[in-house]
């Protein structure tokens, strides 16, 4: 497990919404520099709030969020964090390169300027040459693509994703697994940094450095678990030994985890 400084740091944050429904409790979670950390747990653990809470998207009920050591709600700059969500969420009237340029458009970042960072965004994720197409003209695999490279463009220093693959096959959800780790290693010289919501434990387990394994509602850590394989992981990964045995182990934790009392 990486002892690189904490990126953003929880420290016994929970949420409780305006109806009653507390999501999560006393949350205390470091997010380090080239790390890749999944959260993993049943739907409605709070794994989809803890990221929006490390996004600014929505304020913490109770606790602190600390970004490099300094206690704020929100990083530096809005451009420090990517943000994949479930759906690609795509303008459908314009182009690929016109949705990936979206966040530059909205910093007030001329076309011209913004051309060489889109087409670096677009490089990273294999569609280059598919700069000019409409999201109507491409495949669900694709389009997530697009949103992944429109996350990537600001060159982010962390990178949050919820579920990005949830719907699509498992064959394209394999093939994008594999590429978001080259993508992952590709973001070295501008951050680096991923949190990956998913309840998949054979996609955290391939992903991984370290997996945080929560409870059900109201969301806690119910324990970490660090995948000690090294990278590049390839498709060899999936069908050894080692592999099998991460599973189970994660599997057997979050077994666990869903059945353990709130006082646990």
């Amino acid at each position: 497990m990486t002892t690189a400084p904490s990126v953003v740091a929880l420290k016994g944050v929970g949420k409780t919404f305006g109806n009653g429904v507390k999501a999560l409790e006393g949350i205390d979670l470091d997010i380090r520099d080239r790390e890749f950390v999944s959260l993993l747990g049943p739907s409605g653990c709070g794994k989809s709030t803890a990221l929006r809470i490390v996004a600014g998207l929505t304020e913490p009920s109770a606790g602190l969020v600390s970004w490099r050591g300094r206690d704020a709600m929100r990083p530096g700059r809005s451009g420090d964090i990517g943000f994949v969500f479930q759906d690609a969420t795509l303008m459908p009237w314009t182009s690929v390169t016109g949705n990936v340029r979206l966040p530059l458009k909205l910093r007030g970042i001329a076309a011209s300027e913004a051309a060489a960072d889109i087409a670096d965004a677009l490089r990273r994720v294999g569609l280059s040459d598919f700069a000019n197409a409409f999201p109507r003209e491409l495949s669900g695999g694709m389009k997530m693509r697009v949103s992944i490279a429109r996350a990537l463009v600001t060159r982010p220093k962390l990178l949050l994703m919820d579920e990005p693959f949830a719907a699509l096959d498992e064959i394209t959800r394999f093939r994008l697994n594999n590429d978001l780790l080259g993508v992952w290693q590709s973001m070295d010289e501008s951050g680096g940094t991923v949190a990956f919501v998913t309840h998949s434990v054979f996609e955290s387990v391939f992903l991984s450095n370290r997996i945080v394994v929560m409870t059900p509602r109201p969301g806690r850590i119910f324990t970490e678990i660090a995948i000690g394989e090294p990278y590049p992981r390839h498709e060899s990964f999936r069908t050894s030994a080692s592999y099998a045995a991460y599973c189970r182990k994660v599997s057997e934790a979050l077994h666990a985890a869903m059945n353990a009392r709130e006082d646990a």
